[in-house]
């Protein structure tokens, strides 16, 4: 693994993306549990997780027993930077990661996440701001730029490292790109090129060949999961071993995945209460149907029963499934 990986803390070259709505804490607990590098929460707006939000608080919410957690804070104000990363620093944060590449309408059309390439002088004065508040790692995440006319993630990555950031992930397409194509992992290599704090490639990383590849394309020090892990926590873990040549096998313990989609949905419902979290767990529910292949009349009925019954049908909806190693 890279030197620099393992002077920031890292564990493994695999690290968790935010995802809105899906790295909460019961998500990255799961998946820390497995192994990771590094787990990343979902995105916050500083200025509401200064003002005690409630929605915004249990983005930032910490394992302070367990995995340290990136905060991902997201703003176009230097003042609610600093005071953010203060907050979740003084709260047990690890890292704080300073996102400048979500493409979200309602996100760049308040000129913060990726719209923020569009200014790089703007977007300095936000990293020296929460650079300066904290003494923990401060790390960036965003794009190869705005759009193919707008390719600028080079020079926003040489004036971030000089600014103080440590390491630097880039999804490998533009803001205006969304999630359509495939990942630009060759064009990262032009920012690994242009600094030298480590940096992840990003985009399209679903299994560990994906991962080979990236690496190779880009020359970058490690990859960042994101989607690919939904109805999957064991992948970061999984593409850890594939990189270093072996078989996945992560320790004694044997777990169905019907045991771990139990286990994850009782600590959603405790995390965010009955009502709450039945509605949240649905979507991750989902996604392990999909990973089991389970069939739509059964799917539907889990999606639809309550809390008693989704876990008397969850062995038979994911039966199916062989069995996975689990931490």
């Amino acid at each position: 693994m890279d030197i620099r990986l393992k002077e920031l803390g890292l564990t493994s070259p695999v690290a968790l993306a935010p995802l809105a709505g899906i790295t909460d804490l019961p998500f990255r607990r799961l998946v820390a549990g497995f192994g990771a590098g590094l787990v990343v929460s979902e995105m916050v707006a500083s200025q509401e997780v200064v003002q005690a939000k409630p929605e915004a608080r249990a983005k930032a919410e910490l394992d302070m027993a367990g995995v340290g957690t990136s905060v991902q804070l997201a703003g176009r104000d230097a003042y609610w930077m600093a005071e953010a990363a203060r907050f979740v620093a003084g709260q047990g944060a690890s890292r704080i990661d300073i996102n400048m590449g979500c493409p979200a309408k309602k996100v760049t059309s308040g000129y913060s996440g990726s719209a923020l390439m569009r200014d790089l002088d703007h977007a300095l004065t936000l990293i020296e701001a929460v650079v300066d508040a904290v003494d923990i790692p401060v790390t960036l995440k965003t794009r190869l730029g705005w759009d193919d006319a707008l390719l600028n993630a080079p020079d926003l990555a040489r004036r971030a490292e000089a600014a103080g950031v440590r390491m630097i992930t880039i999804h490998g397409r533009t803001r205006c790109q969304f999630y359509k194509g495939h990942a630009n992992w060759g064009a990262i290599g032009q920012v690994v090129d242009a600094v030298d704090i480590p940096v992840l490639a990003n985009g399209d990383i679903v299994d560990t060949e994906a991962a080979h590849v990236a690496l190779a394309a880009s020359g970058a020090a490690g990859v960042m999961v994101g989607r690919g892990a939904q109805g999957k926590p064991w992948l970061l873990a999984e593409i850890m071993a594939g990189l270093q040549g072996e078989s996945y096998d992560t320790g004694p313990f044997r777990k169905t995945l019907s045991d771990i989609a139990s286990a994850h949905y009782d600590e959603m419902l405790s995390f965010y209460g009955a009502a709450l979290g039945g509605k949240v767990a649905r979507k991750h529910l989902g996604w392990y149907m999909d990973t089991a292949r389970t069939p739509a009349p059964l799917r539907k009925e889990v999606l639809t029963a309550t809390p008693e019954q989704v876990r008397s049908l969850l062995p038979i909806a994911l039966g199916e499934h062989a069995q996975l190693e689990a931490a």
